[in-house]
């Protein structure tokens, strides 16, 4: 009987052991819009996730809810995270802002970190990259490598982020090529191959030889594959498989070591909502390979760009600048401030359509 006692006290200590063992495990949550085999956003965002647990190794747990709609299903995947034990919780599309915030009044505990959005709250971060600086390096690669002179541009969504970037590429397409005349096709998807592949196909027949998306799947660098003699550019991930040709570089969302610093934080006890925008310096934006189909002194006009924008001594939104409709921005020399790229919702002076309402 003692010794039945005995195994029965230490079976009890050991399991007490294990379940303070899993309490102590910090569980960190990502809620994705796309597949994480996009191939682009999603792709990336998980690539941080996985850096997360190769860090952190078994003092971390991480969970991930793929191909999650922006609205009321977010919502619902966040509510079931935070209530599965999440300690801090990832939302990687501007479309959650809203589902964060809601979610997050109902969790003070939880921790959330919303991307690309600007609603914050005591227990709300958000962090975005500044695309727009990749941009303004694929604009100057594409105005050089355009034979037609015609660049198409595949938007997703017309928020200040995706407007932002167009500007960004067309403002660096036509000083690399004056005569440059930029398509704007916006498909109202983050990712579906379906409608990113007609956009990009639609873009070719409108004589684009040349073509630019902020959408998240691969089916554009297929479809101009199929056409050929069409250049594409990678979008958040290298999509290396296309070069040389059709992708002649790409712009790579670096997420890992944001995401390992802020789950470092909530061990730490020292999280603290914040705003982070950070760019090719500190590395969050990255430029991939410029191919071989890229001509030398083109790769290292472009190269040169990259640093410049990295070491802050050229702000891609420099003046003079004016607005689509021809009145004055920015004046010989000013730069943008980042309230207004952050709101942006205008063209620049030369981009010929409207934005959509």
């Amino acid at each position: 009987m003692k010794l039945t006692s005995i195994l029965a006290g230490a079976a009890l200590a050991l399991g007490l052991a294990g379940a303070a063992t899993a309490q102590d495990k910090t569980k960190v949550g990502f809620v994705f819009v796309g597949p994480i085999g996009d191939g682009g956003w999603t792709y990336e965002h998980n690539q941080g996730r996985l850096a997360v647990e190769e860090e952190f190794g078994d003092a971390v747990e991480t969970i991930y809810q793929e191909n999650v709609p922006e609205g009321a299903d977010a919502e619902r995947v966040l509510t079931q995270m935070a209530l599965s034990g999440a300690d801090l919780i990832f939302t990687t599309s501007f479309g959650y802002m809203d589902p964060t915030i809601n979610v997050a009044q109902k969790f003070p505990d939880v921790k959330f970190e919303h991307a690309t959005g600007y609603k914050r709250a005591d227990n709300v971060g958000t962090y975005s990259a500044r695309f727009y600086e990749g941009r303004a390096v694929q604009g100057h690669i594409a105005g050089k490598l355009t034979e037609s002179n015609i660049i198409g541009y595949i938007a997703s969504f017309p928020i200040p982020e995706v407007i932002r970037g167009i500007n960004s590429a067309y403002i660096h397409a036509k000083k690399a090529n004056p005569d440059v005349e930029f398509k704007v096709i916006w498909a109202y998807t983050w990712f579906d191959p379906a409608k990113e592949a007609d956009a990009a196909q639609a873009l070719i027949e409108q004589g684009a030889d040349v073509i630019l998306q902020h959408t998240d799947s691969t089916a554009p660098q297929a479809a101009a594959e199929k056409a050929g003699d069409v250049y594409t550019f990678g979008q958040a991930s290298d999509m290396a498989e296309y070069a040389p040709m059709p992708r002649v570089s790409s712009i790579i969302d670096n997420w890992a070591p944001y995401y390992i610093d802020r789950v470092q934080a909530v061990i730490d006890g020292t999280w603290e909502s914040d705003d982070t925008w950070d760019g090719i310096g500190p590395g969050m934006v990255g430029i991939g390979e410029i191919s071989s189909a890229v001509p030398e002194d083109v790769k290292a006009e472009a190269l040169a760009l990259k640093e410049a924008i990295a070491n802050g001594d050229y702000h891609p939104f420099t003046g003079p600048l004016n607005k689509q409709d021809g009145t004055a921005w920015l004046a010989e020399g000013e730069t943008a401030d980042d309230g207004t790229l952050l709101g942006m919702n205008f063209y620049v002076e030369g981009l010929t359509g409207s934005i959509p309402q």
